[in-house]
């Protein structure tokens, strides 16, 4: 029994040397300090260099692409499985008396935009497309597309197709959307 509590006060003796260590060694003050900068730091880590290139590709396997990849046609630009429309939400300008990238006669682009990712069916490639709300006319109503690929949570608006982006123009009247090609997404 002896030599039993013995060891127990070796072990005891041994935690308490260590910790008084360690208590000598550190105050709290050195401690707080170390606390606020993991704080203040670990916002950053995300920003921090690491290679996502690959994660960031998306998948132009027949099995990765999404429905719309599937089914998109490069023709026909006033229908809504035109290529580029794999985000829009809204009336297609081009059915509406613009084009694919402008606006028509009597109505101004909405100085800021939601953006998508479209597969391009021709030549397999990904490419950035922009899309920006006509406005100051009443609504179109003809050729309405509601295609979400790809389309975040409203909490990343600027990938989120369900706001209106008339935003800083004459009039929040929303008539038609466009679909500027912005360039290759890598």
């Amino acid at each position: 029994m002896g030599a039993h509590s013995m060891k127990k006060f070796d072990a005891d003796s041994m935690g308490e040397k260590l910790l008084r260590t360690f208590a000598g060694a550190s105050s709290r003050r050195s401690m707080l300090s170390r606390l606020g900068a993991a704080l203040v730091a670990a916002p950053a880590f995300p920003l921090l260099p690491v290679s996502r290139a690959e994660a960031a590709k998306p998948d132009r396997s027949p099995d990765g692409k999404t429905f719309f990849a599937r089914s998109a046609q490069t023709k026909d630009d006033s229908k809504c499985d035109y290529w580029r429309y794999c985000a829009i939400d809204g009336a297609l300008c081009t059915c509406c008396g613009g084009g694919i990238h402008s606006c028509p006669p009597g109505a101004e682009p909405s100085p800021v935009s939601w953006v998508g990712t479209c597969i391009n069916p021709d030549d397999g490639k990904a490419y950035l497309i922009a899309y920006r709300d006509c406005c100051g006319k009443p609504a179109c109503g003809q050729c309405g597309c509601d295609n979400t690929d790809r389309e975040t949570q409203l909490y990343m608006p600027q990938l989120n197709n369900d706001v209106i982006w008339c935003f800083g123009t004459s009039s929040m009247d929303y008539h038609c959307s466009t679909a500027v090609l912005v360039g290759a997404a890598s």
